[in-house]
């Protein structure tokens, strides 16, 4: 651990959140990694993650903090801990609806070493593990239309790793209940090389002839509700988790990154396990798809539902922890535990 010795306490290294877009932004096919080998660490039982907990406010059901605490082995040996917050009035108070912190624990002395800013490392972490899910299901870098649901902070992290990474489109379909968003968003990516980005009047038209759909809304319901959306086999990235009702579920391939985790709290998954009474229609996770254990059906619709794992947030973040130590960069005090914890 950095700035730790016999004689001396460790140091605590605070990183902005500038310092982790510098390291993030040109090296997305690095992170896409890191979140790949982290799953498959997951995957081999080389972690801990208790479940998240949600902290509520009775006078604001619609806000919420969450607790993540993970530990992740193997070539990673980090523990660690996100609370990020969703307070879905902040844009009309001119700041992002989410923030976040990330706190890197030793695990040998178990002091934190590293306090992070991680909105951006959440954001990108979702954004990977669901290209990465895209990938592994659609088989290759590819998709000939993207419908996109929700075209807020989480959408534009997606579209940053599709254009990075060199995926092939020839189009795009918009949505968002506010229309001006998702208006600003298709300038956004035209003027970024997109083609045929056209924005849509209802969420049907953003999966009709969409063989790749990314739900990205803050719906705590589900609100789409006919199968038919999926009778064209598009793999879709439900990463808002609570946007499908059970029957869309019930008509798809489904898949998830740890099923214990994405079946509660009212996730669409937990609500056809409440229907259903079972979890069969939970095909695999995404480390089964990459290790070959479970497959996608030709000519079926697969829905990728990934609840966001711990690990992968302190996955991500030790990667970028470690370039920013390596450069000196970021705030470190050396102090900052000192003789009062004595």
């Amino acid at each position: 651990m950095p700035g730790q010795n016999a004689l001396t306490m460790p140091a605590l290294r605070v990183v902005s959140g500038a310092d982790v877009l510098r390291r993030v932004d040109g090296n997305r096919a690095a992170c896409l990694d890191v979140i790949r080998r982290g799953y498959l660490a997951h995957a081999a039982d080389e972690s801990s993650i208790p479940h998240s907990s949600f902290l509520r406010f009775p006078h604001q059901p619609s806000s919420r903090i969450i607790s993540l605490p993970a530990y992740l082995g193997g070539e990673f040996d980090v523990a660690g801990i996100k609370w990020i917050a969703s307070f879905p009035d902040n844009p009309n108070r001119g700041i992002p609806r989410a923030s976040a912190v990330l706190l890197l624990n030793d695990t040998e002395t178990g002091y934190p070493y590293a306090c992070m800013e991680s909105s951006v490392i959440s954001a990108t972490r979702t954004a990977a593990s669901a290209v990465l899910g895209a990938e592994a299901l659609v088989g290759g870098r590819e998709a000939r239309r993207v419908g996109i649901i929700g075209t807020g902070l989480i959408a534009g992290h997606v579209w940053r790793f599709l254009r990075d990474l060199n995926w092939q489109t020839s189009g795009f379909r918009l949505f968002d209940s506010e229309r001006t968003h998702a208006e600003r968003f298709g300038r956004m990516l035209t003027d970024q090389g997109a083609q045929d980005v056209v924005v849509v009047d209802n969420v049907a038209q953003a999966f009709t002839d969409c063989d790749l759909v990314v739900l990205t809304t803050v719906s705590g319901e589900p609100h789409i509700h006919d199968p038919e959306l999926l009778a064209h086999a598009p793999v879709v990235l439900h990463l808002s988790l609570r946007d499908l009702a059970p029957d869309l579920i019930l008509a798809a391939q489904n898949f998830t990154d740890d099923v214990d985790h994405a079946v509660r709290e009212r996730t669409s998954l937990h609500l056809t396990e409440q229907r259903t009474g079972n979890r069969d229609f939970i095909d695999g996770t995404l480390a089964e798809v990459l290790t070959g254990t479970a497959s996608r059906e030709p000519g079926r619709a697969a829905i990728f539902s990934p609840f966001g794992l711990g690990v992968l947030d302190i996955a991500l973040g030790k990667w970028v922890y470690d370039q920013v130590a390596a450069d000196d960069d970021g705030t470190e005090i050396p102090d900052f535990f000192g003789d009062a914890v004595r």
